[in-house]
């Protein structure tokens, strides 16, 4: 996690889920899915055994990806605002809103 705020240019205390773009979300929303479903289906026990099954998939992932020609989750670019940005923006339009409607 520290390699990937680093790497994204951004502080302690920002969230790497908040700085994500949809694609990058859908990429990390699909390797978990598809993760949680296999330490189920398998029925892994044990911590080791599952983050070798959570390497696995993520693995499997970025190869699908490399191989469709997409660019690595980690080199798409940071979106300006982050996600609790856009959603404080958001609840301040509608307040307004409401204020203007009164």
């Amino acid at each position: 996690m520290k390699a990937i705020h680093a790497y994204k240019g951004l502080k302690k205390s920002q969230k790497i889920l908040d700085h994500m773009g949809s694609t990058e979300l859908a990429a990390n929303l699909f390797r978990a899915t598809q993760t949680e479903e296999k330490l189920r289906r398998d029925q892994v026990r044990g911590k080791d055994a599952a983050n070798a099954t959570h390497f696995a998939v993520g693995k499997k992932v970025r190869e699908t990806i490399r191989e469709l020609g997409g660019t690595m989750p980690e080199d798409l670019p940071v979106p300006e605002k982050s996600i609790a940005q856009l959603e404080r923006e958001q609840n301040k339009k509608q307040l307004k809103g409401k204020e203007d409607n009164q």
